[in-house]
């Protein structure tokens, strides 16, 4: 018996010699049947896999490792357990049904002075002793050379030396921009991601593609940089909504910019979407869950999921992969954020209503 944090007598694990002593059989016997090797009658086995199901043995990981070389567990890698990867675990679990794999899911960058290199200190306490192989999700750094077969999603740094999926974020970005001037929208701002990271890189310059593509003048004051997350974009959603020429919309990087757009608006006593469309990136939950619901660039991320899965498993059956890049497509989802661009004479009594309210 063991204690808990609150003193609480725990059961000890259940050990070898436990289900050895309860079948009645000796402990060589038990290792070969959890093992699946060979030398054990048929009826021994059925003997001790009920005693083993009855009593819930299981070998550990590393002692499994150690002897085997394969713990049949498939690592995946986060920064954190935030809405993006959470969809993608949920697509990875669901292709994993059936494979003959486990996953165990790890977050390798909780503090901030752990972003940078999060994904090479995660691999080196888990490769080799507790995963067979890992799918890294949006990895920082370059992850080539790694002891373990890696399939990377969503790369920062970009495509690379190891399997990769993502989605074309350009495009996205594009549909997005274009989508918002067929509204009518000719004032459009830009909330981007952090400017280290392709995607960002990638969804700006579809931004700036459609603008060009439709006779609009580039304008850098129109630009803030979000990074991704709470802080930086309500600093910047500030700005830009402080501008004596506001935009009458604005594309966020990723949804989690463009809910806090939305929050920081609302603070301000401007309408969404009357006086001013909000679209995201990405389709995570809380897109629809917002208020007023979030128009936003889908990824299919369950399927990048799944697809990183298979690629993985592959590599671990045949050691190669047919396919080495999967690019899956992105497309809008249409809600209640987005609306035709406000009349000159609408947009005139908005600045005159937040006018008369700073006073």
């Amino acid at each position: 018996m063991s204690e808990d944090y609150r003193g609480r007598m725990l059961p000890a694990r259940v050990t070898i010699h436990d289900v050895a002593r309860a079948a009645g059989v000796s402990v060589a016997t038990v290792s070969k049947v959890a093992n699946g090797r060979y030398g054990v009658a048929q009826n021994t086995i059925a003997k001790v896999s009920a005693v083993i199901d009855e009593l819930g043995y299981e070998t550990s990981l590393v002692a499994r490792s150690l002897r085997s070389h394969r713990t049949n567990v498939i690592g995946i890698l986060v920064a954190g357990f935030e809405p993006f990867s959470t969809e993608l675990l949920k697509g990875i679990s669901a292709a994993a049904v059936g494979s003959g794999y486990e996953l165990l899911a790890y977050a390798g960058a909780l503090t901030d002075e752990a972003r940078v290199g999060w994904e090479r200190r995660s691999l080196s306490r888990l490769a080799g002793t507790l995963v067979d192989a890992a799918i890294i999700v949006t990895p920082t750094v370059q992850v080539a050379g790694a002891p373990v077969p890696i399939v990377a999603i969503d790369p920062h740094t970009g495509l690379g030396d190891v399997p990769a999926v993502d989605t074309d974020n350009a495009e996205g970005a594009r549909i997005a921009t274009r989508y918002l001037i067929s509204l009518g929208h000719r004032r459009i701002a830009h909330v981007r991601g952090r400017g280290d990271l392709q995607s960002a890189l990638l969804r700006e310059q579809g931004y700036r593609e459609s603008l060009a593509e439709a006779g609009i003048a580039f304008d850098p004051d129109l630009v803030r940089e979000g990074a991704y997350w709470g802080k930086p974009t309500t600093r910047a959603a500030q700005e830009l909504l402080s501008l004596p020429d506001r935009p009458t919309a604005i594309f966020a990087a990723n949804d989690l910019s463009a809910v806090r757009v939305l929050d920081v608006a609302r603070e301000m006593g401007i309408r969404v979407p009357e006086e001013l469309s909000i679209v995201g990136f990405d389709n995570v939950p809380e897109s629809a869950t917002s208020t007023p619901q979030l128009t936003t660039v889908a990824q299919p991320l369950h399927d990048m999921g799944a697809q990183a899965l298979q690629m993985v498993v592959q590599m671990l059956r045949r050691g190669e992969l047919e396919q080495q890049y999967v690019h899956l497509p992105a497309h809008l989802v249409v809600r209640q954020s987005t609306a035709p661009a406000p009349s000159p004479a609408a947009i005139a009594d908005a600045q005159s209503r937040a006018a008369s309210q700073a006073v």
